[in-house]
């Protein structure tokens, strides 16, 4: 159906035929340049992994003996890991379903949900799974800046025990100054991101291979029948051992998250030419230094430098765990900003750090949490080798939710052969489940915070969806029917006052409640009404000319759509801008009153939520953002008209 069709209701209109994002600059190619700035960001997390995944697997708690096999072993699975988890799930499998070029569980979520009736137990299921997903990316947005910046920090202790007391501080300190340089935006800094992990997986990659040149033999460890020897001969410790090979794979979410930024094309690319081989090359590069000196487990990537070396390494190794934790930082921003839009976290400030970049985004609210969240996790696990067990299972949850969410887009909107979606899905969660159980060994180590951080995260996002939801119910069984409304009353209309009144509205076909007090209370209706409801849909993008659609109900009275993607923020200026240009009416701000209902919302017996669920969100609903705010409503302009709703 097209926009342009002047009879729409609340069911009629599902989505814009057309969708995408304006200039898209990915359709200029995959040009060395847009490969460079995915280096910056999208490979920052899992490019960092060398600090500290292999002194994982080789931990004394795994009781491990060590041996030739077993460095062949665990070098084995982690060469597996990213040949199946990375390059064949992720980047070529999982990144074709993407949302109109956007990809993240939010944006999967989104898509699968396209295949299911609304209100359906399909339905409930994708979206309970796709905001359990995004609940535990939150606790990977918590452990990745801690693990990163504290295991590269730790690079201290090798050039001397006496800098140990320093760690936690100095970790804690650079963390502080990460988090209070967001509010002025990434953009100079942004461009520092590429040039740094461009050098750092070239020193990595260096490092790695000065150690396999002198012993080669460790290449054989391709060969995938020394991981099932290894996990034969070891049976309990090697699956533990299993969590921790894992700790390779952190960070191969957000080559999916962020494929809307870069493209497809050009993350394949780096994946592909610079980022795995480099990685291959220094996680090979360790196992070869541990057949030479086993005693460098300790602390093996430092080890793998002279110490004159130890302290410039440092030095790269923090700058690139600032970059991981900056894009870790920023996803949350964008992933929040998402849920809001969705409709799953209540309304809260967002401010645009660039006029070129719209993704480029600060929610005080979300980065604050964050850095106290952070702080706490790095004075409480102290050490980044207590954080693993943590961060295996953020993510292998997450991996496991997109996996499944892919699965329903392969069968249901690809229409892929049932038998060949089994096949495919069945072998990446074999996979994934099996790092899932070895991670969930560790539940007392550490494990529990995610799931804990989940559960909580989980609870309050489907609270606020579910009274939401609730919400419309009520206005919908209470509300009165706007087209008939209208007519009757144009039959003895009011007296009518110069200027133009826009009612924001949540129902097309109904009544908003501001409406009806200000009718009630001021006797008075302007010469010009505006329904106005914002709708967001399920794609990232809308194009300008297909944003907004206008039904004249005669007596200068409208009812307006403005339809926005989940990637976008509603604009009132850029709103009547469009209205201007797409009808012909012309506005002035100053002659121009924008009405809103500011509702007091209460718990009470009626079927909903359970009684202490309802009086979450009535704490939520009252502490949100304000909608003049989010909607950016000149406060001058502004009336706002109180409602009690019961729920």
């Amino acid at each position: 159906m097209s926009l342009s069709n002047p009879e729409f209701s609340e069911s009629s209109l599902l989505r814009p035929v057309v969708v995408t994002r304006e200039n898209h600059e990915h359709k200029k190619g995959a040009s060395f340049t847009l490969m460079l700035a995915a280096i910056g960001v999208v490979f920052g997390d899992i490019g960092t992994s060398p600090l500290y995944a292999l002194k994982e697997c080789f931990s004394p708690e795994h009781g491990i003996p060590f041996s030739a096999g077993a460095v062949y072993g665990v070098i084995s699975m982690v060469f597996w890991a990213f040949a199946i988890v990375v390059s064949l799930k992720y980047v070529l499998f999982v990144m074709r379903a993407n949302n109109h070029g956007e990809g993240g569980i939010l944006a999967l979520m989104a898509l699968a949900l396209r295949t299911a009736p609304a209100g359906s137990k399909r339905s409930l299921l994708i979206i309970m799974a796709g905001v359990f997903g995004a609940c535990m990316f939150y606790g990977d947005a918590i452990i990745t800046p801690a693990i990163s910046v504290l295991s590269a920090v730790e690079g201290m202790e090798v050039i001397s025990t006496d800098f140990t007391r320093f760690v936690i501080p100095v970790t804690i300190l650079i963390l502080a100054i990460l988090f209070f340089i967001q509010k002025t935006g990434t953009a100079v800094v942004g461009n520092l991101f590429g040039p740094v992990m461009l050098v750092w997986f070239g020193v990595i990659g260096l490092m790695g291979l000065h150690q396999v040149i002198q012993n080669p033999a460790i290449f054989a460890a391709i060969n995938p029948l020394y991981a099932v020897q290894f996990m034969d001969e070891h049976a309990l410790q090697g699956f533990i051992v299993l969590g921790a090979v894992f700790l390779v794979l952190t960070g191969a979410e957000a080559l999916y998250a962020d494929m809307g930024h870069f493209g497809v094309k050009p993350i394949r690319m780096g994946w592909f030419f610079i980022v795995m081989p480099c990685l291959i090359l220094n996680y090979f590069g360790q196992g070869a230094m541990f057949l030479n000196n086993p005693e460098t487990i300790t602390n093996p990537f430092f080890l793998m430098v002279p110490e004159a070396f130890v302290f410039p390494l440092v030095i790269l190794a923090t700058l690139a765990t600032v970059i991981a934790s900056q894009a870790v930082i920023s996803g949350a921003f964008s992933m929040t900003s998402q849920a809001i839009l969705l409709g799953f976290v209540p309304r809260m400030k967002v401010r645009h750090t660039s006029d070129r970049e719209i993704g480029q985004i600060y929610m005080p609210l979300v980065n604050w949490t964050l850095l106290v969240l952070v702080i706490a996790v790095v004075v409480a696990f102290k050490k980044s080798e207590n954080l693993a067990a943590a961060y295996g299972i953020a993510v292998t949850t997450t991996m496991i939710v997109t996996t499944f969410l892919a699965a329903v887009v392969m069968r249901v909107v690809w229409r892929w052969n049932t038998i060949l979606v089994s096949l495919v899905i069945s072998a990446f969660l074999i996979v994934d489940f099996a790092f899932l159980a070895a991670n969930l060994l560790k539940i007392m180590e550490g494990g529990w915070f995610p799931l804990l951080l989940g559960a909580a995260c989980f609870l309050l996002l489907m609270t606020w969806y579910q009274g939401r939801k609730l919400l419309r119910q009520r206005a919908v069984e209470e509300g009165i029917e706007l087209k008939g409304f209208i007519d009757v009353l144009m039959m003895n209309p009011p007296h009518r006052v110069d200027g133009t009144a826009i009612f924001l509205t949540a129902h097309v076909d109904y009544l908003p409640v501001s409406f009806l007090h200000n009718l009630k209370h001021n006797h008075v209706l302007h010469q010009r009404v505006f329904f106005l409801k914002v709708s967001i849909w399920d794609v990232p993008y809308v194009k300008d000319e297909e944003r907004i659609t206008l039904r004249d109900l005669g007596n200068n009275i409208y009812v307006v759509r403005a339809v926005y993607g989940f990637n976008e923020t509603p604009d009132m200026g850029k709103i009547i801008e469009l209205i201007e240009k797409s009808s012909g009416l012309k506005f002035d701000l100053m002659d121009t009153s924008f009405f809103l209902s500011r509702d007091t919302i209460v718990s009470t017996e009626i079927p909903g939520m359970a009684l202490w669920r309802e009086r979450l969100f009535c704490w939520m609903y009252q502490n949100a953002g304000r909608q003049s705010d989010f909607f950016k409503i000149p406060a001058n302009r502004l009336v706002e008209l109180g409602a009690k709703v019961e729920i």
